[in-house]
C-alpha cells in the first residue's frame, strides 16, 4: 500500500470536527464491512502481526493511557477491524481501531487484541474507517478539510465521492479544499483540530495570511509554542493556537496611522491657506474673500503645480 494511501487511512484515526456521519451513508459502509468479515468471528490476534505504520502526529498519549487502563480493568469490549495483508498471509492491516490497538500494544497485562478480519480493498477500508470514526466522534472543520485534500491528492475519487465519504455537499468540499490548500498542512497541523472554529473564521484567517508579509515558519512556531504552553484544563490548546496566529496576523496588518500635520500660510489679510498631510497625500485649503484671486488661482494652479513638481524632480 502506498504512503499516500496509508496517510489518508490514518488521518481519521488521528483527528477529531464537523457533523456526525449521515446514518444512511454510515450504515451502508459499516454493513459492507460486516459483510466482508470472515464468518463474523472475533479473533484474538497478536498486536505485532498488525501493520500500522501510519502517522500518529495527533494521537493523544494520555487518552491512550486511559483506554489502556480501562481495557486492563474490564477487557476490550469493542473489537478493532483489520484486513488480511495481500502480500504476507500471516499479517494484517488495520482498518480502524488505532487507539485500541495502541492501548493493547502498550499493556503489560493484555497480550492479544480482539479483532474482526474483513476482506476489502483500499476504498472499502476508507469508507468503513470514515463511518466508524465519525460515528464515534466529530471531526473539526480543518480536519475534514485536510482529509478531503488527502483523498483528492491521492486520487481517491471525484469531489462528489469525497463528499460522500465525509458527509458533506460538493460545494462544502470545494470550500474546504480552498481553505486547506491556502493554510497549508504544516500550519494546520501546528494549530491542531481547533474544535468550534468553523469555516468563516478559517476563511478569515486565509485572507489575513494572503495579505500579511509574515513568514509561515514564524506562525508555525507561534502555534506550536501556544499549544505547548496552554493547559488543557484551562482552554483548548489548539483553539488557543488558532487565536494566537489570528491575532499575530491582524497586528501585522494594522498599518500605523499617518500623523496629521497642518501648516498655515497667511498670504495677506484676505487670504489664508492650509496644507494638511493626510494618509492619501496632501490637501490644500484656501480661504479668501478676494474672488478675483480665487479665479486666478483656479486658472493657474495647474501649471504652478507642474513647475513645483519639475523643481522637485531636479533637486
Amino acid at each position: 500500500m502506498s504512503d499516500g494511501k496509508k496517510r489518508r487511512m490514518s488521518m481519521l484515526d488521528n483527528m477529531a470536527g464537523a457533523a456526525p456521519a449521515a446514518p444512511m451513508m454510515a450504515n451502508r459502509a459499516l454493513r459492507s464491512a460486516r459483510d466482508a468479515v470472515d464468518t463474523h468471528r472475533i479473533w484474538d490476534l497478536d498486536p505485532d502481526t498488525i501493520t500500522d505504520d501510519r502517522s500518529a502526529d495527533r494521537l493523544d498519549p494520555a487518552d491512550v493511557a486511559d483506554l489502556r487502563a480501562s481495557i486492563e480493568a474490564v477487557g476490550q469490549t469493542v473489537p478493532i477491524l483489520v484486513r488480511r495483508d495481500p502480500v504476507r498471509a500471516d499479517r494484517y492491516q488495520l482498518v480502524y481501531g488505532r487507539r485500541r490497538l495502541e492501548a493493547v500494544r502498550g499493556s503489560s497485562h493484555v497480550g492479544k487484541v480482539r479483532a474482526m478480519i474483513a476482506a476489502m480493498d483500499d476504498r472499502a477500508a476508507i469508507m468503513a474507517q470514515a463511518s466508524e470514526n465519525t460515528g464515534r466522534r466529530d471531526l473539526s472543520f480543518i480536519e475534514k478539510a485536510l482529509f478531503a485534500q488527502e483523498l483528492m491528492d491521492t486520487d481517491f475519487g471525484t469531489q462528489a465521492e469525497v463528499a460522500e465519504v465525509l458527509n458533506l455537499t460538493k460545494s462544502a468540499i470545494s470550500m474546504a479544499l480552498s481553505v486547506s490548500r491556502a493554510v497549508g498542512r504544516d500550519l494546520a497541523s501546528a494549530i491542531g483540530p481547533a474544535h468550534g472554529i468553523g469555516r468563516p473564521r478559517w476563511e478569515s484567517l486565509v485572507k489575513d495570511l494572503q495579505a500579511s508579509p509574515l513568514p509561515q515558519p514564524e506562525l508555525i512556531d507561534l502555534a506550536m509554542q501556544t499549544r505547548a504552553n496552554t493547559a488543557a484544563d484551562v482552554a483548548d490548546p489548539s483553539v488557543a493556537a488558532f487565536d494566537a496566529v489570528s491575532l499575530r496576523l491582524r497586528k501585522a496588518l494594522m498599518l500605523p496611522t499617518p500623523r496629521r500635520e497642518t501648516r498655515k500660510v497667511t498670504l495677506d489679510q484676505d487670504s489664508v491657506a492650509r496644507l494638511t498631510r493626510t494618509k492619501d497625500g496632501l490637501r490644500l485649503d484656501l480661504q479668501t474673500t478676494d474672488e478675483n484671486w480665487a479665479e486666478w488661482l483656479l486658472e493657474h494652479a495647474g501649471p504652478a503645480l507642474e513647475e513645483l513638481h519639475a523643481r522637485y524632480k531636479r533637486r
